[in-house]
């Protein structure tokens, strides 16, 4: 006895998901987890900062800052693995 193809699904059997426009995941994403874009606000402003500075001449500022740069987006990073292993337990 040969098995012939599945009968097509119907159009109602499919889970149909809303359509998410960027700022709709941008705040999803926020509130599961916020300290992502604080890292990377808090990067651009010590950045920034920093760039100010240089061009002050205030190079001992500016380096600094630069020390600072590298601290906030290690800090950005943790957050955003700590984020994935939150996600991949909670899926669990």
């Amino acid at each position: 006895m040969a098995a012939g193809p599945p009968p097509p699904l119907e159009p109602g059997a499919l889970p149909t998901f809303p359509e998410e426009g960027f700022a709709e995941k941008f705040m999803r994403k926020t509130r599961e987890n916020p300290m992502v874009p604080l890292g990377c606000l808090c990067t651009v402003g010590v950045l920034t900062y920093g760039i100010i500075c240089f061009k002050k001449g205030n190079t001992r500022r500016s380096q600094l800052m630069m020390r600072a740069r590298v601290l906030a987006q290690g800090f950005t990073f943790a957050a955003l693995l700590g984020g994935m292993v939150a996600t991949a337990i909670k899926s669990r």
